[in-house]
């Protein structure tokens, strides 16, 4: 069965063509483990060849390893035959080894210090920097990167943080946009809340949604996907499996939000797990279809780390779900009951 594709085109320009299932690259930043440039290399090909068109990255992942990584795969592929967002928010910098950011969660990484930075010239920057570490000539998307509570840790820290960008940032990206640097903008966060918060000030086109539209949470239809609907605002589902729990089960350590999950998520998730046996339907098929149901969603993008994942992703993103599992779940109170359905 062929990837599906899915046609973006809010401004009548023309648009951009997600493959439904993308490929964040947070992985190939050695993301908890190093992989080899081999096994990257390898990740990447099965993906392409599964008919993966959508490559999402940052100069976060890997602290610019993910980008330069990317760079050896996309080069001498026709440019018009993938779409790619990375981030803005962030400048690297070099420093001592000992000085880098991100021990014991980056590995085997360029010795960076991240500084966060969404004014104007800072988004020009890190623009500049990414179209360097990734070898292309444009982007078609940037997000700014992490606006939200779990980045800035307290309420005053974001606000403020949200005032540089749409003093500063914002304009930047309005004038990439508008002069043909990039086809849209916008930005990529762990928390609809924030999301909903620029959407109600700014001309955006996109927001890649982490952990917050899944088979497991939909407080996001409250407000935030309703009003991304009616702009035609595009939605990149990152983190459809809220960390792994969704894809590994409500089994002991498994992991929800980078942590191990609490009790009320275990027997939440257990429950789930549960009507999807009943259909004969995999929970990991569930909560990667899930997602895709709403009108206003793009491209998932779960993580891989491996050849072996990245296969069982497009297995996943291609499975058939019976209608009569999303009934049972709603009426068993699991499921959002004004959440879209397949």
């Amino acid at each position: 069965m062929a990837l599906a594709v899915r046609q973006w085109d809010r401004r009548g320009t023309g648009g951009l063509a997600f493959s439904a299932l993308g490929f964040g690259t947070a992985p190939l930043g050695n993301l908890y483990r190093a992989i080899t440039e081999a096994e990257a290399e390898a990740i990447l090909e099965a993906a392409w060849a599964g008919g993966v068109r959508y490559f999402d990255t940052a100069p976060l992942y890997g602290l610019g390893l993910a980008e330069t990584r990317l760079n050896r795969f996309l080069r001498g592929r026709p440019r018009g035959g993938y779409v790619l967002s990375t981030k803005v928010g962030r400048l690297l910098r070099a420093c001592p080894p000992a000085a880098r950011d991100g021990f014991g969660k980056w590995f085997e990484v360029p010795a960076r210090k991240e500084h966060y930075d969404y004014g104007f010239d800072g988004v020009m920057r890190s623009l500049e920097a990414s179209l360097e570490r990734l070898g292309v000539d444009r982007v078609d998307i940037l997000f700014a990167h992490d606006l939200d509570l779990s980045n800035h840790r307290s309420q005053a820290g974001l606000d403020g943080r949200l005032a540089e960008f749409m003093g500063g940032g914002y304009r930047a990206l309005l004038r990439l946009r508008d002069e043909g640097v990039i086809a849209a903008f916008g930005a990529g966060v762990n928390e609809w809340q924030p999301a909903l918060w620029l959407a109600e000030r700014g001309d955006f086109d996109l927001f890649l949604l982490a952990g917050r539209y899944t088979l497991l949470e939909q407080e996001a239809l409250a407000g935030f996907l309703p009003l991304c609907r009616r702009r035609g605002i595009g939605i990149v589902v990152g983190g459809p499996y809220n960390s792994g729990i969704l894809a590994t089960g409500a089994r002991p350590g498994a992991y929800y939000n980078y942590a191990p999950a609490p009790a009320a998520v275990l027997d939440r998730v257990a429950r789930i797990e549960a009507l999807c046996r009943a259909h004969g339907v995999r929970l990991v098929d569930a909560a990667c279809r899930f997602p895709l149901a709403h009108p206003a969603v793009v491209a998932v993008i779960p993580g891989g780390q491996g050849v072996a994942e990245m296969a069982a992703n497009l297995a996943a993103v291609q499975a058939t779900i019976p209608p009569a599992l999303w009934a049972d779940l709603k009426a068993a109170g699991l499921l959002h009951p004004d959440a879209p359905v397949e």
